[in-house]
């Protein structure tokens, strides 16, 4: 591409002289002949060489070379002068011009002057391309990135340190120790450290204020900038907000520990969900699920999560009195109602008023409780054993239940509109068996606290032991897995728990729980294997599946599994 170069000069012969000098070598000229000439080309063209006379008649060079370089600052200016006065010449090039060539002007003189002044324009156009280049990749990263020098004064930050931390724009030319005092502190320090030992640091995390006044998690890394000697001319400092990371962390974890409840299986995660939705609605919520799956701790989360938090919980297990007196403990009774009544008792909904009320084993209650119970839901009052009038009581009632609670519906055991009032909402928590998954994470839960009650050091189990545990049914569910860890500590004398350290029905169904590496495709085809291999018998069939002599005979019985002696 030819470059355009603009003469300006009072002198017409001069102005001709030069043009034609320039034209003959190829380039595109045009002249000015006054300083508002000059002025109304500048404005209308983008010129890549300016010769500028010193002396534009009333006006002087240097005004314009001023303009100039304020308006088209990659444009080199060489002052023509005809009285070479070494002052001016010193000004001119203070004041920004490439060179300057006195008159007369020879044309191998010009040439050169204007060949070393492209050549020039062209350096500094591609390096400041390479500068915008690298300004654009600088500020678009995402991570604050800070340039320090030797004396820790800033050379450079790009937007999102600027952002980070609410710093002035002006920032570069600050030192460290300007910097806010939350950060401060921490950057001298990583700066210094890599100065004296010209390492990089990787990765090292601090907790801070940011500008919104929350608690922000940073990541700082820091490198030193190396002359060509190999001796440190700064420091790169990268620092990371890592807040959400860090939230989203705790945040998993708390996920896999919700309250009391150990999970990460999507069974869990789902109950988990249902309970943070329940525990913001006060309504009656009935749990089900086997013998052993949490479910009292269920009903602690629930508590614990909702507005009555503040408020007791009061537990009852329904199956562990006898009627008269389940009735006296849950609605109080008075003095002489009955014999042993020797004075006044208050009940437990009068115990949890404003909290919640747990009814574990709901199922085990006699249909005159039935009764009792179904009008505490419904007029929110109970009625003292042997006492006149009622008491109005605020409670929460979540229960519980290892029954189908349906079915005795339709057995006509449990009254139909006490289920439904019960059941406003259902929470499931699911049986260990078919939540394997979370084994391994219940395992270290109860080896922590089996370590911290006995004083132990136990590392975990070997793979061995866990797989043995992964793949036992568990009849008992999470009660029986802890046991069997409590019942592994006692026998344990190593830092690791192995398999001759479980319990004795864990040891026996390690059998069929990879069976030679054949995997089943139906719980059917699985217990048909186990009594192949106990050659049918029953007792050690179930011993080999891990579940109870009870349970393999209700699964044969729902499979439709045919019983070998009865086929004889």
């Amino acid at each position: 591409m030819t470059s355009h170069i603009l003469v300006i000069d009072d002198e017409e012969s001069l102005r001709f002289t030069l043009g034609s000098f320039l034209e003959d070598a190829g380039y595109m000229v045009s002249s000015a002949a006054s300083f508002p000439e000059a002025e109304v080309l500048l404005q209308q063209s983008l010129f890549d060489l300016v010769f500028l006379d010193i002396q534009l008649g009333r006006h002087s060079g240097l005004d314009l070379l001023k303009i100039i370089r304020e308006k088209f600052v990659h444009c080199p200016v060489v002052m023509i002068t005809g009285v070479p006065d070494v002052t001016t010449a010193a000004e001119a090039v203070r004041q920004g011009a490439f060179d300057y060539i006195p008159k007369p002007i020879r044309q191998e003189t010009l040439l050169r002057v204007a060949k070393m002044a492209l050549k020039h324009k062209a350096v500094v156009a591609q390096r400041e391309e390479y500068r915008a280049h690298l300004e654009a990749i600088f500020d678009s990263v995402r991570d604050g990135i800070l340039l320090v020098d030797q004396r820790q004064k800033i050379l450079q930050a790009n937007h999102a340190l600027v952002n980070l931390f609410g710093l002035p724009e002006g920032i570069v030319g600050m030192s460290l120790a300007q910097m806010p005092q939350n950060v401060r502190t921490t950057f001298v320090e990583i700066a210094e450290r890599v100065l004296m030992t010209n390492e990089p640091i990787v990765s090292q995390r601090f907790e801070t204020t940011c500008p919104s006044q929350k608690q922000c998690v940073l990541d700082v890394s820091a490198a030193p900038c190396l002359g060509d000697s190999g001796n440190p001319l700064g420091v790169v400092l990268t620092v990371r907000d890592e807040t959400r990371l860090e939230n989203l962390e705790k945040s998993m974890k708390k996920r896999q520990k919700f309250e009391h409840i150990v999970g990460r299986s999507e069974a869990v995660q789902e109950m988990f969900g249902l309970i943070e939705n329940l525990a913001e609605v006060d309504t009656t919520v009935l749990i089900a699920g086997e013998s052993g799956t949490g479910k009292e701790l269920v009903a602690e989360a629930l508590h614990y999560r909702s507005d009555r938090r503040d408020n007791a919980l009061v537990k009852v297990n329904c199956a562990a009195l006898p009627e008269n007196l389940l009735e006296s403990e849950l609605f109080g009774h008075v003095k002489g109602s009955f014999t042993g009544a020797l004075k006044d008792k208050t009940g437990r909904f009068e115990q949890a008023h404003g909290g919640t009320i747990f009814l574990d084993e709901i199922g085990d209650i006699s249909p005159a409780l039935q009764v009792r119970l179904l009008r505490v839901l419904q007029n929110k009052e109970i009625e003292k054993v042997g006492g006149v009038g009622t008491i109005k009581v605020d409670v929460r009632i979540v229960t519980a239940t290892n029954q189908d609670l349906l079915q005795k519906v339709r057995n006509n055991e449990f009254r139909e509109d006490l289920y439904y009032r019960l059941r406003v909402v259902q929470i499931s928590v699911p049986a260990l068996r078919k939540r394997r998954e979370d084994i391994p994470l219940l395992i270290d839960h109860f080896v922590a606290v089996y370590n911290q009650r006995f004083k132990r050091q136990v590392d975990g189990l070997s793979d061995a032991a866990t797989r043995q545990m992964t793949h036992y049914d568990w009849p008992g569910n999470i009660r029986e897995l802890q046991h069997a860890v409590e019942h592994a500590f006692v026998l344990c004398r190593d830092y690791v728990i192995d398999v001759r350290h479980l319990p004795p029905e864990l040891q026996e169904s390690s059998g069929l729980s990879d069976n030679d590496g054949v995997e089943f495709d139906s719980e059917a085809a699985r217990i048909v294997a186990a009594l192949e291999k106990a050659g049918g018998n029953k007792s050690r069939a179930a011993r080999l599946l891990g579940i109870s002599r009870r349970t393999i005979y209700r699964k044969m019985e729902e499979l439709g599994i045919e019983d070998a002696d009865e086929a004889d």
